[in-house]
């Protein structure tokens, strides 16, 4: 079993189609058939309601629901604050990146994927392996 991380723009390609959708429905299929956990932020929780929220809190709701159906949903609490602190000495790292990686440390993921290819080259301590959807099918 193997803990594999999702950044945000794989759940908004998945929720609101487009042209790597189709990737990403493979990546769940084969993570699905490989008995693998998918885990999350509760940065990806917040993001994916933006749209749907402007239809309604509803909307947003069902969106949140779904995506905690699917995933673990890993907070930011204070052992992500550590590893969040570490990472921005890298000031490169935009802030929202690194929640992401920060939960994905907290949580010892892995695999951690994004379509971000600035964060595909990194090393953060607690993610085993960062790589990029397309890499991730190799």
């Amino acid at each position: 079993m193997t803990r594999i991380f999702w950044d945000t723009n794989l759940f908004i390609y998945l929720f609101e189609g487009g042209t790597f959708a189709p990737a990403v429905k493979r990546l769940r299929t084969r993570m699905e058939d490989r008995g693998d956990v998918l885990v999350t932020s509760a940065l990806t929780l917040g993001e994916v309601q933006v749209l749907p929220m402007r239809t309604s809190a509803e909307e947003a709701e069902r969106t949140a629901a779904l995506v905690r159906s699917v995933a673990v949903v890993i907070p930011f609490d204070d052992q992500a604050s550590r590893a969040y602190a570490a990472i921005r000495q890298e000031r490169a790292i935009r802030p929202a990146d690194a929640i992401q990686l920060a939960c994905a440390a907290a949580a010892g993921v892995d695999l951690f994927i994004t379509n971000d290819d600035r964060l595909a080259s990194r090393h953060v301590a607690g993610v085993k392996f960062i790589t990029s959807l397309e890499r991730a099918f190799l």
